[in-house]
């Protein structure tokens, strides 16, 4: 078996694989919160809100364009997402971002 891009890529931030059953299912994850995963076998370790495929990038892509964070709630209530998630997704983001920033 090859080690995937997302394998190595949270080997190196020293991420810890987490293994649960979910659904009668085995489920693997890399936590990145406590509502944002990073899942191998999930849309190819993009991070993606916990026990769903619904990427996050979406979600943030709706709020980017104008959308309310209860819009979206509405329009995935299938997925059971919750503006608690949907925070910690822009918190993240930002996180991101400013570890990229480069000095003026």
């Amino acid at each position: 078996m090859r080690t995937s891009k997302t394998k190595q890529n949270h080997s190196k931030l020293k991420m810890k694989l987490v293994r649960e059953t979910y659904g009668g299912e085995p489920y693997e994850y890399y936590p990145l919160g406590k509502y944002v995963v990073s899942a191998p076998g999930v849309c190819n370790g993009r991070p993606t809100f916990k026990r769903t495929r619904l990427e996050v990038s979406v979600i943030l892509s709706l709020i980017a364009r104008g959308e309310t964070v209860p819009q979206v709630i509405a329009e995935y209530s299938r997925s059971r997402l919750s503006s608690a998630a949907i925070v910690e997704a822009i918190r993240l983001a930002d996180r991101n971002a400013q570890s990229l920033a480069f000095p003026c």
